[in-house]
């Protein structure tokens, strides 16, 4: 249990500090060219993403997300004891994370989210993108388990690029963005917004595909 803990840990914190940073380092080099900013930021979290799930799947499962660890826990295959541990070790990692980050690029280590990400289109969008993910480990667990990192990778660098909210679908790294005035940022208030329709999204996803009968192990008729 401890080394699943851990994993999940520095899963959590090596995420954030790639988001995170690579947002610094793309709105450092794209000389205020927010689109070029995004597209490093993209290619840097997608990149991350397939490697941390590739190598820390083996462990823990690689879920780097309480949306994940949910998911486990509503299809009965996660106890609530480890499901707590997870998201206290996602949570962690993620806040320590965005610290290092901050650490590597000499800006100050405690800071506040100022860019506003609300508005219903946003909130809309962060619905979709929360939906999309969890659709995508649920189907890709049922028929293509062995392409999971390359599916949920793909579907993240796409989904940062085609939803307006670029697609936290996470709440350990929404809390821990609102925890840097940089590049890949969230206001506290707008945070608020996003882990309600992450629920949801999570939610929607469950309800309309989530019909395994984990406990047989057989899909329910």
């Amino acid at each position: 249990m401890m080394n699943k803990i851990i994993a999940e840990f520095i899963g959590t914190f090596l995420l954030l500090a790639a988001i995170v940073g690579s947002g610094i380092m793309g709105e450092t080099i794209s000389g205020g060219n927010t689109g070029v900013a995004l597209l490093i930021n993209t290619v840097s979290t997608g990149a991350a993403l397939y490697v941390l799930i590739t190598v820390i799947g083996p462990i823990s499962g690689a879920h780097i997300n309480p949306l994940v660890s949910a998911k486990c826990l509503m299809e009965k295959t996660m106890t609530a004891k480890l499901f707590s541990a997870y998201v206290l070790a996602q949570v962690a990692g993620a806040v320590l994370g965005v610290i290092f980050a901050h650490l590597m690029f000499d800006a100050p280590l405690v800071q506040m989210g100022v860019k506003d990400r609300s508005g219903t289109g946003i909130l809309v969008a962060e619905f979709l993108a929360t939906f999309g993910l969890i659709a995508t480990i649920v189907l890709g667990e049922r028929f293509c388990k062995d392409k999971i990192a390359t599916l949920v990778a793909f579907y993240i660098t796409s989904a940062f690029l085609f939803t307006a909210s670029t697609s936290f679908a996470n709440p350990a790294v929404t809390l821990a963005r609102s925890l840097t005035a940089t590049f890949a940022g969230i206001t506290r208030e707008s945070a608020v917004g996003f882990f309600v329709v992450q629920v949801l999204g999570l939610i929607a996803a469950m309800a309309l595909l989530g019909n395994r009968d984990t406990a047989s192990g057989k899909q329910k008729k």
